[in-house]
């Protein structure tokens, strides 16, 4: 039986650890992560998928500027490569997506594999002329409106606008004076 629940910091580790295995060191040169780098998650979407007491998928969702529009960019989303096939990624995907639309979030983009995020209802007709500022492959950049014609007019760079990761003082900041 799995659970999905929303991410802790116990969690990091293993998350860390799982998509270490799935997309190996090349996840941190892609333009997405150039996206999500110091910044949080949206509140509420980062979510991870329990099994046995053990992580075995995550996903995050991140707050982006789609060309003037307010939007989230979604990724990654991993699934432990021995559990492929069960259908935890699906589900994984509808609950992320049904969080969003509940927090009142308006539309999703992200790159990833267009056959397997059509069936989510992601499109790359719905990107518009949004670009996004590094390389990626223009086909694999999808999106997918919340509420019918979020993305209407979009146009121009995604930028990333969500929480920024807080500062930590270095040790000697603290100290106080004798």
């Amino acid at each position: 039986m799995i659970q999905i629940r929303d991410e802790r910091a116990a969690d990091v580790a293993a998350r860390e650890h799982l998509l270490d295995t799935c997309f190996g060191e090349a996840r941190f040169t892609k333009t997405c992560e150039r996206l999500r780098e110091g910044r949080l998650p949206s509140d509420g979407l980062a979510l991870v998928v329990e099994m046995d007491g053990r992580l075995v998928a995550t996903v995050r969702l991140w707050d982006v500027d789609a060309g003037g529009i307010p939007a989230l960019m979604l990724g990654p989303i991993a699934v432990d490569p021995g559990l492929h096939g069960l259908g935890i990624g699906h589900t994984l995907m509808r609950e992320a997506l049904s969080r969003a639309a509940a927090l009142g979030h308006r539309a999703v983009i992200l790159v990833g594999d267009a056959p397997y995020y059509a069936r989510f209802g992601f499109t790359h007709e719905r990107v518009g002329s949004l670009s996004l500022p590094g390389p990626y492959a223009p086909e694999r950049f999808l999106a997918l409106d919340l509420v019918p014609g979020a993305l209407d007019g979009a146009d121009g760079m995604v930028r990333a606008t969500g929480r920024v990761v807080p500062s930590v003082l270095p040790a000697e900041e603290f100290r106080v004076a004798a």
